[in-house]
């Protein structure tokens, strides 16, 4: 769906929308761990990574990222079009498709974009859950490209969850917000197949690193 097919009021509630959320963001005191291995990976030509995040966690996080390059995999549903645009007033770039519909495609050009030097972002939940489960398209790729997988997760005092199959996340004004950059996890695959077949492995990686996340906001680090 294009840009196009929107009609004027939702346009307008998008433009809206993003200013409030531009406002609350600025008031969350936000502490990101596992930055600097990231940029500097990055800085030593090494290759690009794929950040694996959850759906219902992608506000915090990417406002947690803003001034880092990077692609998002965004659906093509309605909705897909709003998130992307919301996107675009972060700073961030879309790739329209889903691993589910559409999926040869998108996982191709994402594919390329890794392997032309660009991180991207997926989650792996989406578009339309189970939320917190792993399908594998984000594997494929990594198995595809050699580039390994980031788990990147939050934490947050307190959030507002949106009555939305991911439970999506808003932080309260002046929440304290916790970012966390896992290890890189490289996808040891010979095939497609096999990578698929470590869903549950990478799926538990995920949930290990928002534990971590969640100890590290609890110390006050």
């Amino acid at each position: 769906m294009t840009g196009g097919a929107l009609d004027r009021r939702t346009r307008w509630s998008i433009a809206l929308g993003t200013a409030v959320l531009k406002l609350l963001a600025a008031t969350w005191r936000i502490r990101v761990h596992g930055r600097t291995p990231h940029t500097e990976r990055a800085a030593r030509g090494e290759p690009a990574v794929i950040l694996s995040l959850w759906h219902g966690q992608m506000l915090p996080i990417l406002v947690g990222h803003r001034g880092e390059p990077c692609t998002v995999l965004v659906s093509e549903h309605r909705d897909g079009e709003i998130i992307a645009r919301i996107l675009a007033a972060f700073g961030f770039q879309a790739a329209r498709g889903s691993t589910t519909r559409g999926g040869s495609r998108a996982l191709l050009q994402l594919a390329q974009l890794v392997r032309d030097g660009h991180d991207i972002a997926i989650t792996p939940d989406g578009p339309r859950g189970p939320r917190r489960r792993m399908a594998p398209g984000a594997l494929l790729i990594a198995q595809r490209t050699g580039s390994p997988l980031v788990p990147l997760v939050a934490h947050a005092t307190s959030v507002w969850r949106l009555r939305s199959w991911d439970a999506f996340e808003i932080p309260k004004p002046f929440a304290r917000v916790t970012v966390l950059y896992d290890t890189p996890r490289p996808v040891t695959a010979t095939s497609a197949r096999e990578a698929a077949a470590q869903v549950e492995e990478f799926e538990a990686l995920m949930t290990a690193a928002l534990a971590r996340c969640t100890a590290l906001h609890d110390a006050g680090r």
